[in-house]
């Protein structure tokens, strides 16, 4: 697992005024619903308490999935780092489910 540290990140971007160190907003799906996330480096974990915390009906347990542009599924463990940006669209089930 690579660690990527925060300091590297580069944030300056050219449409917000420079010395705020606020993280930029972004919008992701989860299971269809959006999902306000900073553009950051985020665990699968605080991923999934985010959405929660926006009231998509998910558990801690839930296995993430993050569906990439060919269609196909990856699976994003709770302490797996994934670099949030906006339009990411996530798939969130429960352990059992097998579909």
């Amino acid at each position: 697992m690579a660690n990527i540290d925060e300091k590297s990140q580069g944030h300056g971007g050219n449409d917000h005024g420079g010395g705020n160190d606020e993280p930029v907003k972004v919008t992701v799906e989860i299971n269809g619903y959006p999902v306000v996330l900073d553009e950051k480096v985020m665990t699968g974990l605080e991923i999934k308490q985010a959405a929660i915390a926006q009231g998509v009906q998910i558990q801690p347990d839930f296995v993430l999935q993050l569906q990439r542009p060919n269609g196909e599924y990856d699976v994003i463990g709770d302490r797996d780092e994934v670099r949030v940006h906006k339009g990411m669209d996530f798939t969130c089930i429960a352990p059992d489910d097998n579909s």
